[in-house]
């Protein structure tokens, strides 16, 4: 049975799908949607568990025909630190890294001219920073409207709130029985229940959350004990003076019984799992939890008892996932706390988390590239948790260690399109950790890497001569780190003008042949990758091209993928401007399906750019128009690096003319924003079908999108045939030969393009 937000997993900032019935609300909705044409920014109140969520989720599809630019949902439960809120917008958003713009700054600059609007859901816990944020918002973006979600308002000039209260008596009645039903199939209210439960839903003053982990005692007794039973307690609880309790207290009152139906294996769970900011698998709970009453072969029978008494939620896709909500996550960390062992339990975490970077660094130059970004994506919140722990629980060496776990993450930085977010916890273990150290050198050149990325040259060469200094003095295992520093310097040296384009090209190729005798995959990827870079923009077109050639030999023998597409990408948009016009759209193709299961929007903007310079080669103006928008909405030339070959910067101005003039000005405009609003599966599946425009022009984001059949690529229609058919995710894998987690990803495309909700809604389509 689910409860709570009662929705499943979401991509991006859309609306994710409810998973269960909406009940009552009819008044608070209509009052919800009227506050939004009135006011930009509506705040809906409440204590926790009364609805506020499952509320806002469902006025924001009712209202998404009003934003033509979309509903974007950013989900806040999950966050702790109020400085990371703009760069969580800015990844809600899809917005990529701005060279020397601060993520707010960023966020800002998008929006202007844009009307959407953004959910803020679970504010209370952030409310100075999301206050700052709406206002913000509100005062420089005059087409964006916010609805949040809070425990308490805003405060915020403009802000418009609506209490959110307990359901009416009826639709709390109707709440529970449709619970009921869902845990005791055939549940029916007969004659003289009626007033039983009635008075039970007074008694839990009709809180949605209370009144749903009741319906799950009902497996356990039958109605008229259940009412009995949750008399009694609050009489001892009130003294019999029935209005005692706030409903703070009611709530915590109801989850106290429902602690108190567990066993002591289940209670002792319950606290330990309170250390997840996020979702977790069962190997996590048995790492984390084990210990004590609980060993780690102990954990699932426990953990499938909180499952079936609605303590903990099965999550994702295949249900593969757990998680607590917010309020029953505080009332484990309460006991957690009283029982003394939660600094344990925190270790443990923080251990897990480590351990995940390492696995995640170690498999990096393999196969398993791809799987091991989505298990750092999955666990981003506990990541935060276990970075934010290791920099204030003054346990020595946690400082250290979470610095290198903060460097360990700089494929995901870059991947996820947060570089600014990776920085901050970066530059947080920088301060904590002063001395020469391995990690400290590795703080340093992630840096500036991070610098190199965003064209910030003089950061870049300021932390990569330190990273070398510190590497030098460490000696030892960073030596390999001091070779890839050294290379970097020789090129920033040279583009800051510190030494001649010829000394710099000497040091790096030095360092290259270094890294090459030592078989140093992460040398090579980067010397290749990025000197290749440095080359075209110091005028070595040929040479840049063979270290291109070079360094994809290499990494095609690991199975890699994100530093691949990254070369290749470059390698395909040098060699167009070197005037091949044949290889280079091949190699730009390649690239874009190579990265398309990391999700770097970085590379996907280089490979979109250089493909509607081809496009337009072609005179297919339409597909130049739409792939040139995708690519400048992801990818800012003035920001990146490829943007400092200037052969680059007058290609795009002059296909940007010839594409304009080839349309009009409305239709290039009409065109490119479809591209600037187009996902990366989007643009994907339009590549990988060669069309001239996009299978449907999308409807605002997190909306209902109003794609029919024809928007469906051929593999899609087979997948909606085989879904009509009844079969399930793990079936049409085995059917088409194709990995589950691909016929996950085909279900989702089909979904949002058929802007429906569930897989019993996709009709069966014909073959094209």
């Amino acid at each position: 049975m689910g409860f709570g937000f009662g929705f499943g997993q979401r991509r991006g900032g859309h609306l994710p799908v409810e998973l269960t019935s909406f009940v009552g609300r009819a008044e608070e909705l209509a009052l919800a949607r009227g506050a939004l044409e009135r006011a930009r920014l509506v705040t809906l109140v409440g204590p926790g568990g009364v609805g506020k969520s499952r509320t806002a989720l469902r006025v924001a599809a009712g209202v998404g025909e009003r934003f033509p630019d979309g509903v974007w949902l950013a989900e806040l439960s999950e966050l702790h630190d109020p400085e990371l809120i703009p760069a969580t917008l800015a990844a809600v958003l899809e917005l990529p890294e701005q060279s020397g713009m601060k993520p707010l700054d960023a966020v800002v600059a998008h929006l202007q001219g844009r009307r959407l609007l953004i959910v803020l859901d679970t504010c209370e816990h952030l409310v100075d920073g999301c206050a700052m944020l709406s206002a913000i918002l509100l005062r420089e973006a005059e087409g964006v409207s916010i609805l949040a979600t809070s425990r308490q308002p805003l405060d915020v000039p403009g802000e418009h709130c609506l209490q959110i209260a307990p359901l009416a008596r009826d639709d709390a009645l109707e709440l529970f029985v449709q619970r009921a039903r869902a845990v005791v199939p055939g549940f029916a209210m007969m004659d003289g229940d009626q007033e039983q439960l009635l008075a039970l839903v007074d008694r839990l003053d009709r809180i949605p959350l209370a009144l749903e982990l009741a319906a799950v005692r009902l497996r356990a007794v039958p109605v008229a004990e259940l009412v009995a039973r949750l008399d009694r307690r609050f009489e001892v609880l009130t003294g019999a003076r029935r209005t005692a309790l706030t409903r703070h207290q009611t709530l915590r009152t109801a989850i106290g019984w429902s602690h108190e139906l567990c066993t002591p294996e289940e209670r002792s769970l319950w606290a330990r799992l309170s250390v997840f900011a996020g979702s977790f698998e069962l190997a996590a709970a048995e790492r984390v939890c084990a210990g004590g009453e609980l060993q780690a072969g102990g954990v699932l029978e426990p953990l499938i008892g909180l499952v079936d008494k609605s303590v903990v939620q099965r999550v994702g896709q295949d249900g593969g996932r757990y998680r607590l909500l917010d309020t029953i996550r505080e009332y484990g960390a309460d006991w957690l706390e009283e029982s003394g062992g939660g600094a344990a339990v925190r270790e443990r975490h923080f251990a897990y988390l480590r351990d995940l970077g390492v696995r995640f660094e170690d498999g990096f130059f393999t196969p398993r590239q791809t799987e091991l970004h989505h298990e750092v994506r999955a666990g981003i919140a506990d990541l935060r948790a276990a970075l934010e722990y290791a920099y204030e629980s003054g346990v020595p060496g946690r400082a250290e260690e979470g610095l290198r776990l903060a460097a360990r993450l700089w494929p995901h930085w870059r991947a996820r399109g947060a570089l600014s977010e990776g920085r901050y916890w970066i530059e947080k273990g920088l301060e904590r950790v002063p001395g020469d150290c391995p990690a400290r050198a590795w703080g340093l050149l992630v840096t500036g890497m991070f610098g190199v990325w965003n064209s910030d040259l003089a950061l870049a060469l300021e932390r990569t001569r330190q990273a070398e200094e510190v590497a030098a003095r460490v000696g030892g295992e960073t030596e390999t780190l001091g070779q890839i520093a050294r290379g970097y310097l020789g090129g920033l040296r040279a583009l800051c003008g510190e030494v001649s384009f010829e000394e710099g090209l000497a040091m790096v190729e030095t360092e290259r042949q270094l890294v090459l005798a030592r078989d140093d995959l992460l040398g090579i990827a980067l010397h290749h990758y990025e000197g290749a870079l440095v080359r075209a923009v110091l005028g070595d077109v040929p040479g840049a091209l063979e270290l291109c050639r070079v360094g994809l030999a290499r990494l095609e023998e690991t199975g890699e993928r994100q530093m691949h597409a990254s070369t290749l990408g470059a390698y395909g948009l040098i060699s167009w401007l070197a005037g091949d016009r044949t290889e280079s759209p091949a190699r730009l193709r390649q690239a874009l399906e190579e990265v398309a299961g990391i999700g770097e929007v970085l590379v996907a903007g280089l490979c979109c750019l250089g493909l509607s310079w081809s496009a337009a080669y072609e005179k297919r103006y339409v597909r130049a128009a739409w792939l040139l928008g995708y690519a400048e909405n992801a990818q800012r030339l003035h920001s990146a690096p490829i943007g400092l070959l200037p052969s680059v910067l007058q290609q795009q101005e002059s296909v940007r003319k010839e594409i304009r003039v080839a349309l009009g000005g409305p239709q290039f405009e009409r065109w490119r924003v479809v591209g600037a609003r187009l996902s990366g599966a989007e643009v994907l599946d339009a590549v990988r079908g060669d069309v001239d425009t996009p299978g449907a022009v999308p409807g605002p984001r997190g909306g209902v999108r109003r794609g029919g059949a024809d928007a469906l690529t051929r593999r899609e229609r087979e997948v909606a045939a085989l879904v009509a058919q009844g079969l399930s995710n793990r079936e049409i894998a085995e059917r088409l030969v194709i990995s589950k987690r691909t016929a996950d990803a085909h279900v989702e495309h089909i979904l949002a393009k058929l802007g429906v909700g569930s897989r019993g809604e996709i009709p069966a389509v014909p073959d094209a």
